[in-house]
């Protein structure tokens, strides 16, 4: 059972399939131009859309708004440093204005930023300092199938061939969880590796920690030499392997807006800190009020409660399950924040140029009034920008279930799952899509289509 009981209800929109055909025409086929009266049940994204709990409710009204130094900075400063151990400790308004600030502190133009895989908002960030962005995900990652515990893992052969290399390599980025992998976990062993050879060829090793509790979480689960660790002990080993972290806190800090950049070089950090001042806001505050300090701290000190883990990640696994047994696969090992549906396994009838990913996302809003994201070559692939013709397609067509943070219960879940059952029904019907607009660069966020049938 949930952990909590609830003390807040909001009530969700019941919509039928006419309003949504006409909503989701009039949105270009786009999830992301969707208002939220439009949404029964929302997992576009885990980002910013959790409940708060009591004591955060009630850390907020202690917020201290003072411009500089405030009581409120120094509270999640404690807070920060306890977990995380590095020196330097920069608030921001989100995850993004991390990476933002630390890319172009840190990369020179053409030099490289290695990661097990960066997620669209990094990828973004590393090439607008000029960076390249190379992923390594591990081997195992390609097989949805397989039980392996850490699919989250970086490839360290090529790692290591890659700093041995002749490229300039700027930073290694380690994503924990691995969201663009799947949701999958990341070994102790593996960032240990990762810091060992960062170390010995002096390049930056960086944690994205967005969801650094749920990884804690798993490896005590599968991680056999961590079995009897604490979440919190083990996020706290993971933080000391690296040189820093970004952190988006409205993920594993439970709160709707606020982030961090922590690090440990006194030199990378005064660099950060001018362009910190430029653009988000003095040091101690960095783009947040008061009160949104006292909630990220009191969020950062309730993520890590084993039960509140526990309870999450078997909800994921619940709708994992139930989603199979609807006939509908999904990666395994099922991660904590995300189900990743295998869109091309029950839609083999779509070709990745008519994008099988987003039609299936599609599909689940139109039948159910389901928001979800597309990862696979909507979001992946390469797209002529004149023709909207699909160039070189994704590795794979999956389907991302986000799930909010103490928001939905079973019955939810178990509504998700009986939609996708009736879609699994007769999945033929599904029609593919088209690109009529695309942005240059994020194209998922802003991107037009129509559909087509296949």
């Amino acid at each position: 059972m949930e952990p909590y009981r609830i003390k807040v209800v909001e009530p969700i929109p019941i919509t039928t399939r006419d309003f949504r055909e006409r909503r989701y025409a009039e949105a270009g086929c786009n999830q992301f131009n969707l208002a939220a009266q439009d949404v029964t049940i929302d997992l576009l994204s885990d980002s910013g859309t959790g409940a708060l709990s009591a004591e955060q409710q009630a850390a907020g009204m202690r917020g201290d708004e003072t411009y500089a130094g405030s009581r409120s900075w120094f509270r999640f400063r404690e807070v920060a440093e306890e977990l995380t151990a590095y020196e330097h400790i920069f608030p921001v308004h989100q995850g993004r204005a991390a990476e933002r600030i630390l890319f172009n502190a840190l990369l020179k133009p053409g030099q490289l930023s290695v990661s097990n895989t960066h997620f669209d908002m990094t990828r973004a960030n590393v090439e607008l300092a000029g960076g390249i962005a190379t992923d390594l995900p591990s081997p195992e990652s390609a097989d949805f199938d397989s039980d392996e515990p850490f699919k989250g893992n970086i490839d360290l052969v090529r790692l290591e061939a890659l700093l041995d290399g002749p490229e300039d390599v700027g930073v290694v980025v380690m994503t924990i969880t691995n969201n663009g992998g799947g949701g999958q976990p990341v070994s102790m062993a593996n960032l240990e590796a990762v810091s060992a050879l960062c170390r010995k060829h002096g390049v930056p090793f960086f944690l994205d920690a967005a969801r650094f509790a749920e990884n804690a979480w798993l490896v005590t689960q599968r991680e056999e030499r961590f079995r009897g660790h604490s979440p919190r002990e083990v996020a706290k080993l993971a933080f000391r392997l690296a040189d820093g972290c970004v952190l988006s806190l409205k993920k594993d800090g439970i709160v709707h807006i606020g982030g961090m950049l922590a690090l440990q070089d006194a030199e990378l950090a005064k660099r950060c800190e001018l362009l910190l001042i430029a653009g988000e806001g003095f040091t101690t505050y960095g783009g947040l009020s008061g009160r949104d300090l006292d909630m990220c701290a009191q969020g950062l000190m309730e993520v890590t409660d084993p039960l509140y883990l526990r309870e999450r990640a078997e909800a994921t696994a619940y709708l994992a399950e139930c989603a199979r047994e609807a006939g509908v696969d999904s990666v395994r090992p099922t991660g904590v924040h995300a189900v990743y549906l295998n869109a091309a396994r029950l839609l083999p009838h779509i070709p990745p140029s008519r994008f099988t990913g987003h039609a299936l996302a599609s599909e689940l809003y139109l039948a159910g009034g389901i928001r979800c994201a597309e990862l696979g070559s909507l979001y992946l692939g390469e797209i002529d920008e004149a023709s909207g013709e699909l160039l070189t397609p994704a590795p794979f067509e999956l389907v991302r279930l986000a799930i909010p943070r103490r928001v939905y219960t079973r019955s939810h879940l178990e509504y998700v799952a009986e939609t996708l059952a009736g879609i699994a029904k007769n999945p033929e019907r599904v029609p593919g899509y088209r690109v009529t607009h695309a942005p240059v660069m994020l194209r998922p966020f802003r991107c037009r289509l129509e559909q087509v049938k296949v």
